[in-house]
């Protein structure tokens, strides 16, 4: 009889949790943010072709590397009740939305100034306060989860959620002197991002309200005609 070697599993969306635990089956909902994120990403890049956000997903690979870098260095194992694979010192998931949840933050806070339109009234400051301490409060209930599912140790998550909070600090840096320096603008004119029709509207513009303003004028068009030919 032919022998096959053992099968592996493809960890990237399988979560071990206690079925009798309804925290714990909410927090295998919660592994699964940092996919539903790089989802997210990448229908925003591919929608809305947004330089900013494509900066922000770059630096979230880059986080992702230096995480990767780390477990390898540090080699430490993952708690003992916990039956997966590789290393466990920081935790991904916790520098992950770390990452995400800070870069966002530092977004809304200091370089997100939309201006108001016929059609919107972009957030006020204290709104993207709240929006930033919820994205914040999200990123603590994901890395408290990895905690809960024995994925980590606290230590683990504590390491993983400095290094994605230096990270941010650091990547919000680097991009802020691209942008003052230049270096954005001399990007936005370049042949391959003129090919992909690449912009940045998103750091005076509301995502939404930009798609809305020109639905709304080409609206107000249509009625102008219908009401020309009624009249004629």
């Amino acid at each position: 009889m032919e022998e096959y070697p053992p099968l592996a599993s493809l960890s990237l969306t399988h979560v071990h949790y206690n079925p009798e635990d309804r925290i714990s089956y909410l927090c295998a909902w919660l592994a699964l943010v940092p996919q539903g994120l790089c989802v997210v990403y990448a229908t925003l890049i591919w929608s809305n072709r947004e330089i900013e956000i494509m900066l922000m997903f770059a630096g979230q690979l880059a986080c992702e590397a230096l995480n990767w870098c780390l477990k390898r260095f540090i080699k430490e194992e993952r708690p003992r009740e916990m039956h997966g694979k590789g290393y466990g010192m920081p935790s991904s998931h916790a520098q992950f939305v770390t990452f995400f949840s800070l870069t966002l933050t530092f977004f809304l806070l200091f370089r997100h100034s939309p201006h108001p339109t016929e059609t919107h009234t972009p957030f006020t400051f204290f709104q993207r306060l709240v929006l930033s301490v919820l994205a914040l409060a999200g990123a603590a209930a994901v890395a408290s989860s990895r905690v809960y599912l024995n994925y980590h140790t606290p230590k683990q998550v504590l390491v993983g959620c400095s290094a994605g909070a230096i990270f941010a600090v650091v990547w919000f840096l680097v991009t802020t002197y691209l942008r003052r320096a230049g270096w954005i603008e001399w990007a936005l004119e370049t042949q391959l991002s003129r090919l992909f029709r690449v912009r940045d509207l998103v750091i005076q513009e509301d995502l939404v309200d930009s798609g809305w303003a020109r639905w709304e004028e080409r609206r107000k068009r249509r009625a102008f005609q219908v009401q020309g030919k009624k009249s004629s």
